[in-house]
């Protein structure tokens, strides 16, 4: 069978549907990975086969959009992007065509492909909280000449939608969702003993704010990460050589630079970070609480939801000096060190993700959907 996955967004949407896709493939099925120029490296990196359909990022798309609504924006810019990959689509799947279609949440093109095609539409929610009910609306009016030309009144409907929300955590309240757990995939490098070990005696906090996010400038990066190793924490700052080198030299107690999340994670006692998709749920994996100060309508769903739940508590600092707010993050980050009301409430997340079916399970639910088609 042929499974062609569409991916719409940053690095971190092609690293999270890469545990399905690789999935599919060693279940013995071919794959291609159809996205943006600009995340071509993301899929390489991550060891799948992938084709260019734009060289436009997804910055180029929401950039055309002149509205004050972030959903607006969001759903006006995506639903444009589909309908400008269409034609590099349909070319695609003539030269290739296939058994099923795999879009992520908001490849809106995915579902319109699968309609021309006449195989089924698979629909990958990536990670938590994205807020559908109120983007999906928004691009079916942008997508309205797309879908007036096949005959449709809206998007179509997949005939799958796989999550990986916690369940308790999960936004869409549909009974054919189909749960499957979370695999945390991230560039790989080769590891020191520190990454996948925990420091004896001593509370390991984890800090990063992602690729393209600054939470922190390197003087504030600093003050956070001193005023934790006050109280004998160990702290790891993911970060890119940039951010690394604003920071400047370490001591022994500070490591910044490259972190492979999902092996650093499981040894860390707290994450401080901005709420970004797929670091939380790499973190929510781990079973580790989290301080976070989301910059966004998106991430501080994802935020409230934790905090909710108790796994997290949420900085809301739009006006804060940087300085202040590191002073904040450290105050609250001693706090849940403190508390381990948070850490049972975040291994009950990575308790409830583990017993999943996993992505093996989700393709042989793949499979029966094609074979019945």
């Amino acid at each position: 069978m042929r499974f062609l996955f569409l991916t719409t967004g940053s690095h971190v949407t092609v690293y999270a549907i890469a545990a399905l896709a690789h999935a599919v493939r060693n279940a013995g099925h071919e794959v291609l990975v159809a996205t943006n120029e600009p995340l071509i490296d993301a899929v390489e990196t991550v060891g799948l086969p992938g084709v260019s359909i734009t060289s436009k990022s997804i910055r180029h798309f929401l950039a055309t959009v002149d509205a004050p609504d972030e959903m607006a924006v969001t759903g006006r810019g995506l639903g444009r992007m589909a309908a400008a990959t269409l034609a590099r689509l349909r070319e695609l799947a003539q030269d290739w065509p296939p058994d099923a279609i795999v879009g992520s949440s908001m490849s809106y093109a995915a579902g319109l492909l699968a309609a021309d095609r006449d195989v089924p539409f698979v629909r990958h929610i990536e990670y938590l909280r994205i807020p559908m009910a109120e983007i999906d609306p928004v691009a079916a009016e942008e997508l309205v000449p797309e879908l007036s030309r096949r005959g449709l009144v809206g998007l179509p409907e997949p005939d799958l939608v796989v999550d990986v929300s916690p369940p308790s955590l999960r936004s869409s309240s549909a009974a054919d969702v189909h749960p499957m757990r979370y695999v945390a995939t991230n560039p790989q490098r080769r590891l020191q003993r520190w990454a996948y070990t925990r420091p004896q005696g001593r509370p390991r906090v984890l800090i990063t704010s992602g690729t393209h996010h600054r939470m922190l400038a390197g003087r504030s990066l600093r003050r956070l990460a001193e005023q934790l190793t006050a109280v004998n924490a160990e702290v790891v700052i993911a970060a890119p050589t940039r951010v690394a080198e604003e920071f400047g030299a370490t001591a022994d107690d500070i490591r910044i630079g490259w972190i492979p999340l999902d092996t650093v994670a499981p040894t860390c006692d707290l994450a401080v970070h901005h709420g970004g998709a797929t670091t939380t749920m790499a973190v929510i994996a781990a079973g580790v609480p989290q301080v976070i100060t989301p910059p966004n309508t998106h991430t501080r769903a994802i935020a409230d939801a934790l905090a909710n739940f108790g796994a997290a508590t949420t900085i809301r600092a739009p006006h804060q000096a940087d300085h202040e707010l590191a002073d904040v993050l450290a105050t609250s980050s001693r706090e849940l060190l403190a508390d381990s009301r948070y850490a049972r409430q975040a291994q009950a997340l990575a308790a409830e993700l583990a017993a999943l079916p996993t992505p093996a399970d989700i393709v042989r639910t793949m499979e029966a959907l094609v074979a019945a088609a």
